[in-house]
């Protein structure tokens, strides 16, 4: 069922959340890494993730947008970011990749201090599709065999994408590193399987896609930047006027 026109709402600053500003502005946010940042703590701080579950979806706007509502904060959620991002964490979570082995172990010719990265990182290595063989008796930088190569029809990989999967790890050590080109796998399989915007959703699915929100590590934004919500309105800033009472009394169908 349609809600009533989010387009309508105007947008009041609010101490307590980021403001919407217009709906291109809060779809087209991407490449604006400061903004999406202040933004996504922002609503990191105002909105636990466990609200996703509670929150009240009120209906769909232009086939692309779910106007939801807690207490009297009012949200827009782009369903195609949200629901990318929802089969993006779990892509990352689940997936098992799948790997070749090399004819013959590949010796790898590393710094001191890049080859001890690796070996206190050889799980991560191996979620990542690159298994290493650990030679103790061998001189260091050279202690180091690679045995598998991670595999996808798409996309190569090779030596060099253990090298930049160091320096990951080198610049955010003890952290579950993802190496660029499978996050990018992911994310495009992601996008292609989520909900797509021009869709019509039936309230049971638009409640999933919000509520799903709840349970992922970092539903502010989908894997490309965008973010997956803004907030709308604080209702109380608007006092007894009709707008205010036309949402607040608003109850959704199905």
């Amino acid at each position: 069922g349609a809600s009533p026109s989010a387009a309508a709402s105007p947008s009041v600053p609010s101490s307590s959340v980021p403001s919407a500003g217009s709906l291109e502005a809060a779809t087209r946010a991407a490449g604006r890494a400061a903004a999406e940042s202040e933004v996504e703590g922002e609503l990191r701080r105002v909105l636990p993730k466990a609200d996703f579950r509670t929150m009240e979806v009120l209906g769909q706007f232009n086939l692309g947008f779910l106007i939801t509502r807690r207490g009297d904060d009012l949200f827009i959620v782009d369903q195609h970011a949200a629901d990318e991002k929802f089969r993006f964490e779990n892509l990352q979570r689940s997936t098992k990749l799948h790997t070749q082995r090399l004819i013959r172990p590949l010796p790898l010719h590393l710094t001191a201090v890049d080859e001890l990265t690796v070996i206190e990182h050889l799980h991560i290595f191996k979620d990542n599709g690159f298994e290493v063989q650990v030679v103790q008796d061998a001189r260091p930088t050279e202690r180091l065999r690679l045995l598998t190569l991670p595999f996808s029809k798409h996309t190569v990989f090779g030596v060099a994408d253990v090298h930049e999967l160091i320096a990951l790890l080198t610049e955010a050590p003890g952290a579950h590193a993802r190496l660029p080109k499978l996050r990018d796998m992911f994310a495009s399989r992601a996008c292609r399987g989520a909900v797509m915007i021009g869709t019509a959703l039936e309230p049971q699915r638009m409640r999933t896609i919000v509520s799903n929100l709840a349970g992922l590590d970092q539903p502010w934004n989908c894997p490309h930047g965008r973010p997956t919500l803004r907030h709308l309105i604080d209702l109380s800033s608007l006092g007894g006027t009709a707008a205010a009472r036309s949402f607040r009394s608003f109850e959704p169908t199905g």
